[in-house]
């Protein structure tokens, strides 16, 4: 009896303990299953576990720059570093297949020969390592390849490829094209942001938002696990208004140049006179090596004395306030005196008797005396106007560097006797180039400014998530009257001024001159023969309907000073070349019907290829002549068959005939023949009807 009771406690005890065992197991089961699927991952469950983990980020496709045609002009390029885990491949398998896989391996990576690959990874595999570098940083195209290699071709858990580390590096297509525009982001190790261009001005839309995942600690390091704990979020494209077609022609046409002129930098800008987009932006500084390179954006970020362009500001002043008319006669007579300061004009002895516009037109410096005259009394009531103009306000662009302009006022520590005839011809006032333009193409769109922008749209997977329409600075910066004589002047510096050597023959340009003296390095004028100037040009086209505004601003050339000669002819260059493409300007070739009725002229040949011929093309033709060659000739309703001579007793007549017919006649006649030209044959050596000479040469000229 006792022994029964025994057994009983023995079974009991086995019994509740496979019980115990089960509960055991299926709560840990759950227990995993849930820290799986959980979002949050604490550093005391990393503590419990017995290999050590850790949390770390998992960085997001930063999103691609595009042009207008969305292009790109800046992407992300994936790297990756491969690693192998030769431990999780079956014995079999690797016996079989390591010799195959170390063959591909060489011939894709070739540093290392297919024994060297192959005793690298048998190594590994007795040594127990889990994470054997294969290559660091491959292309995306290689890592394809990679995954069809013997053994790799199993997948991570059976044939060991570790291909999951991603290095994402930016790259510009263009390569030194718009570089300082597109500029960059990047953060210091202080945690200090750097913001350049459209990367730094729209980083929180290209950045995206960050990731998690768990990576787990090995003998070799660590290593991620693939367990994601909260999936990236990429970062969406930002679509800017660059036309790369016109961008490409500034970029090209500055770079030129700037190169024949030797100068020391230069920028050019062209902008949609309606919506304020930048299409273009070039700026190129000369580098050690003589070449050009876009290491400074001139167009945002440097002011500097406009120079003669600056009097079309002037005048406008002077005409909103009724102080002048464009038809008043002034003196030109080269010198003008303030105090103890001269301006003088760059024809010796000036201009004499011309009326303001004309002054305008030839760029005199007369303009200072004009404008001197008009407000000496009241040089504030000339500032005050200027401000008007939107002329001393930042244009408030996105990207990070624009510079306030500066204009002195009566009462500051700058302001002189001279400053109003100096500031009156574009000194003692600086801009920088892309404010200089923005005014001038708010002349072309008839005195409304617009803000200039770089950026039209944001997308995300294709789809819009917010758009950038226009935003207007100021609805009228004067009067249409004052409007209607400026464009009529700027017209006539292109007609009869200094930009006469820019006239194009399709359509009207309407722009100004500008030179201005500027420092040296040394921030000095410099003395005599050592002087550096900046020349200009800035103006828009068609003059009629403006399409495009445009500036070119080059700093110290070396061979010529004067804005239409230096800089003007990059504006005429950029605005030729612009206008051919622009299909709103040109009549379709196909707008109108241009079908004839007219017969054709058709070469002569053999009757049953040309018939086929005029067949397809559904022409008419006359097939009363049945010789196998035959000369064509067209009437007013068909083509006409006529007889050709080809006896193979005489030398035949292959005049008019293709090459390849040619050849054949004189061949069935038993002669070699001898080619020269291109076309239809024009000549032959023998005459038509001479004599044969079996086995001779036949010479037939093309042409």
């Amino acid at each position: 009896m006792k022994d029964r009771k025994d057994i009983f406690w023995r079974a009991y005890i086995i019994y509740f303990g496979f019980v115990v065992m089960m509960i055991i197991v299926f709560t840990n089961t759950v227990s995993l299953q849930l820290e799986g699927k959980s979002n949050v991952f604490t550093a005391s469950k990393a503590s419990e576990s017995k290999i050590p983990t850790r949390l770390v980020t998992r960085l997001p496709r930063r999103g691609e720059i595009l042009d207008a045609a969305r292009n790109p002009l800046v992407t992300s390029v994936s790297f990756y570093d491969i690693h192998m885990d030769p431990t999780v491949v079956k014995q079999k398998v690797f016996d079989d297949e390591i010799s195959g896989l170390s063959r591909e391996l060489s011939k894709l990576y070739p540093e290392m020969s297919a024994r060297e690959y192959e005793m690298y990874i048998r190594r590994a595999r007795n040594n127990g390592n889990r994470y054997l570098l294969i290559k660091k940083k491959a292309t995306t195209d290689e890592r394809k390849k990679l995954r069809q290699f013997p053994i790799f071709n199993l997948g991570r858990l059976k044939g060991g490829l570790v291909d999951s580390d991603e290095t994402i590096i930016r790259k510009r297509p263009q390569g030194e094209l718009l570089k300082r525009t597109l500029g960059y982001y990047q953060m210091d190790a202080d945690s200090t942001e750097l913001r350049v261009g459209i990367e730094g001005a729209f980083n929180e839309y290209l950045a995206g938002e960050e990731g998690a995942e768990i990576e787990q600690r090995i003998s070799t390091g660590w290593k991620k696990t693939g367990q994601i704990i909260k999936n990236a979020v990429e970062g969406a494209d930002v679509v800017t208004t660059i036309d790369s077609e016109i961008q490409e022609v500034a970029h090209s046409e500055l770079y030129r140049q700037l190169a024949n002129q030797n100068a020391k930098s230069g920028t050019a800008i062209v902008m949609d006179v309606k919506t304020g987009h930048v299409k273009a932006i070039a700026n190129l500084t000369k580098g050690d090596d003589g070449n050009y390179y876009e290491l400074y954006n001139y167009a945002v970020g440097t002011k500097e004395v406009p120079g003669s362009t600056f009097k079309l500001a002037s005048l406008m002043a002077a005409l909103e306030d009724k102080k002048i008319k464009m038809s008043d006669i002034v003196y030109a007579d080269g010198e003008y005196k303030f105090y103890d300061a001269v301006l003088r004009d760059s024809k010796t002895g000036g201009y004499g008797k011309i009326t303001i516009k004309t002054a305008f037109e030839l760029s005199s410096n007369v303009i200072s005396r004009v404008i001197y005259n008009a407000y000496r009394n009241e040089p504030e009531s000339f500032i005050k106007r200027l401000k008007s103009f939107g002329l001393a306000d930042p244009l408030g662009l996105e990207l990070a560097g624009e510079p306030k302009p500066t204009m002195y006022a009566p009462g500051s520590k700058m302001w002189s006797g001279i400053s109003l005839a100096w500031m009156a011809i574009g000194y003692e006032v600086q801009q920088t180039p892309l404010q200089t333009l923005a005014f001038y193409n708010a002349v072309a769109n008839n005195g409304r400014m617009v803000k200039p922008q770089f950026v039209s749209e944001i997308r995300r997977n294709g789809e819009l998530i917010q758009q950038f329409e226009p935003i207007t600075i100021k609805d009228k910066i004067c009067s249409k009257s004052t409007l209607n004589e400026l464009q009529s002047a700027l017209e006539g510096v292109i007609l009869k001024g200094t930009g006469s050597e820019l006239k194009s023959a399709y359509f009207k340009i309407a722009g100004k001159t500008g030179t201005a003296r500027i420092l040296n390095s040394d921030l000095r004028y410099g003395n005599r023969g050592e002087e550096k100037y900046q020349a200009s040009f800035v103006g828009y086209f068609p003059a009629q309907d403006p399409l495009y505004s445009c500036i070119v601003v080059i700093s110290a050339p070396n061979k010529d000073i004067y804005g239409a000669s230096v800089s003007g002819t990059v504006f005429s260059a950029i605005a030729n070349k612009v206008y051919a493409s622009t299909l709103r300007y040109h009549e379709a070739v196909n707008e109108k019907s241009r079908l004839k009725n007219e017969i054709p002229i058709s070469i002569n040949g053999y009757r049953s290829d040309l018939k086929t011929v005029l067949t397809a093309l559904n022409i008419p033709y006359s097939n009363k002549n049945q010789e196998e060659w035959v000369n064509t000739m067209a009437d007013e309703k068909e083509v006409l068959f006529q007889t050709r001579s080809t006896t193979n007793k005489v030398m035949p007549n292959v005049i008019g005939l293709s090459a390849k017919d040619a050849v054949f006649l004189i061949e069935a006649c038993g002669m070699n023949a001898y080619v020269k030209g291109l076309g239809t044959v024009k000549e032959q050596y023998p005459a038509p009807g001479g004599m044969i000479f079996k086995g001779g040469t036949a010479e037939i000229i093309l042409k």
